[in-house]
């Protein structure tokens, strides 16, 4: 397994994440509890969770079952333990958003649900335009002085909103955000303008979410030839009808390398030379073994050159205002 620094903290995460967004909503806690030792047994350190998974409303379910593995045995000095802050959890109007507030009593609700004295990573979940960066650091620099928190990350932010958040943690002297985590993948590359620039000015890991665009880029086309079900069938085939050239032409150079497209989308995005881990979200640990052979895996210029043709960049490609501009 390849460790690299995330952003430009000392810390090392192994190239691949696991995301845990369908524990305890597709995944029970022995097939979670399964993946998460699978992992580890195959050098993934890093894992990616927040307090809004699991699909119950305010039960941080995921979070719950992540920290029954470590009360059997998971080794948590071994994780790199990353979740997150921002979602409703409950009714009452201090119950989510970034306020002081809520980022301390969600962090400590968290520690409870994990079973952990420590979150390695803390991202905010989305930008809260309500709430100054005052406000949040002084929240956050409190969790690490604690040291309940090591380091704070973003996600789903505007490139301007990393500057902005930098910002005013370099008036604090705080180390501030150290990664972003963004949807990025082949036909999701709207960052590439701003927010993967701003990322790598300012020192930023980027963590991809849905690096397969929700299977759509696993072979989609070959799985609905063959019946296989997937999640959301529905939702996959609208998905698979907006963008059936593109897939078929992907799956047919896929087929060509001998390779899977799962695969190959993931050796996409560890090619990208701004990305950290791109996070999986497997459902079962096959799934999760079907990742691996990415981290092996190097495409040849005429590969990369191919896929930018099927999946078009914005623009002229690369960073705006190149991309739009002379």
């Amino acid at each position: 397994m390849e460790y690299i620094r995330l952003g430009r903290t000392g810390l090392k995460v192994s190239r691949l994440c696991l995301g845990t967004m369908n524990f305890g909503w597709s995944a029970g806690e022995a097939a979670s509890h399964e993946m998460l030792s699978g992992a580890l047994d195959h050098g993934l350190n890093f894992v990616d969770t927040s307090n809004s998974y699991g699909g119950q409303f305010g039960a941080g379910l995921t979070e719950q079952i992540i920290g029954g593995w470590f009360a059997k045995g998971g080794p948590r000095d071994k994780v790199v333990l990353a979740t997150k802050v921002y979602s409703r959890m409950g009714e009452w109007p201090n119950e989510g958003g970034l306020s002081a507030r809520n980022i301390v009593a969600a962090c400590e609700a968290s520690l409870r649900r994990l079973g952990t004295e420590w979150i390695d990573l803390y991202q905010m979940h989305h930008v809260d335009r309500d709430v100054p960066w005052e406000e949040i650091w002084q929240a956050m620099e409190l969790l690490v002085a604690q040291g309940k928190v090591r380091y704070v990350g973003s996600s789903n932010f505007a490139g301007w909103h990393l500057a902005a958040a930098q910002a005013a943690a370099d008036r604090r002297h705080f180390l501030g955000l150290v990664s972003e985590q963004c949807m990025y993948n082949l036909l999701t590359r709207h960052v590439e303008l701003e927010v993967l620039p701003a990322a790598a000015g300012l020192g930023l890991g980027v963590l991809p979410w849905s690096p397969l665009h929700r299977g759509l880029l696993s072979g989609a086309v070959r799985k609905e030839r063959d019946g296989v079900p997937g999640r959301e069938p529905e939702g996959r085939s609208r998905a698979l009808a907006q963008h059936r050239p593109a897939i078929e032409a992907y799956e047919d150079l896929c087929a060509d390398l001998g390779l899977e497209p799962s695969a190959v989308a993931l050796a996409w995005l560890l090619a990208r030379p701004e990305v950290t881990a791109p996070i999986i979200g497997p459902r079962t640990a096959a799934q999760l073994y079907e990742s691996l052979p990415a981290l092996d895996l190097t495409l040849g210029r005429d590969v990369l050159d191919r896929l930018d043709e099927i999946f078009p960049p914005i623009g002229k490609g690369g960073p705006a205002p190149e991309a739009w501009a002379w």
